[in-house]
């Protein structure tokens, strides 16, 4: 089972906003003049976007430079983290309940020390095994993240995991299309930017509008439509 972190089992408020607009000033010298959404982007893509939005070339060592930059620009807004985000309903439950039957670990557009930064302050990390996650300095393209995830599962546990034997769960489209590049079966949680028509529209097995009805996730998993 791999999860999406943002807007499918937390909200962070302002402080994805916050820490990208100091960290853009820092490396850049300037303010953060261009609006945008991640709607399920890796940090990898996001960044070049922001920076290229910008009239600034990432190839230049910027782009690294404004990664590390933006880890501890969280790294610093942690308590504003915990205070200003939340753990969405159900989710702690949900990640209990999935945790007794299978491995999980997540899937997840955030920079790896930023998923375990963010699991860590909402009192979820120690449902998942970061090992075998894929995370968004893995890869630019989302579709391109459930390797990752499936190559690390084959190495810390013996087994190579393929087809419907691997769940994603998020809240975008961009989830659903990761999904269904290895026809992994695939959640679709309607809690973020993406409705539940157009997470249907987009291929998702199963559309569920909150995590708070722990038992039909669980159907979800065991008997998907």
């Amino acid at each position: 089972m791999l999860w999406d972190i943002d807007q499918t089992l937390i909200e962070v408020g302002p402080t994805t906003r916050n820490a990208y607009a100091a960290a853009f000033r820092k490396v850049a010298g300037r303010e953060l003049e261009r609006t945008w959404r991640f709607d399920g982007r890796t940090e990898l893509a996001a960044a070049t976007e922001v920076l290229g939005g910008h009239g600034l070339d990432p190839a230049t060592g910027l782009l690294d430079r404004f990664l590390e930059t933006l880890v501890v620009e969280y790294e610093t807004r942690a308590e504003e983290l915990a205070a200003t985000g939340r753990v969405l309903p159900g989710a702690a439950d949900a990640l209990a309940a999935v945790g007794a039957m299978a491995s999980q670990s997540v899937l997840t557009g955030n920079l790896y020390r930023l998923a375990v930064l963010k699991m860590t302050v909402f009192g979820l990390a120690d449902h998942v095994d970061f090992r075998v996650g894929a995370y968004g300095d893995d890869a630019y393209e989302r579709t391109d993240l459930p390797a990752f995830a499936v190559a690390r599962a084959a190495e810390h546990f013996g087994v190579r995991h393929t087809g419907t034997e691997v769940a994603i769960i998020g809240d975008t489209y961009r989830d659903i299309a990761a999904g269904r590049a290895i026809g992994a079966r695939t959640i679709g949680v309607a809690t973020g930017y993406t409705g539940a028509d157009a997470l249907r529209a987009a291929g998702a097995d199963v559309v569920l509008p909150d995590l708070s009805d722990t038992g039909a996730l669980l159907s979800a998993l065991t008997h998907p439509r």
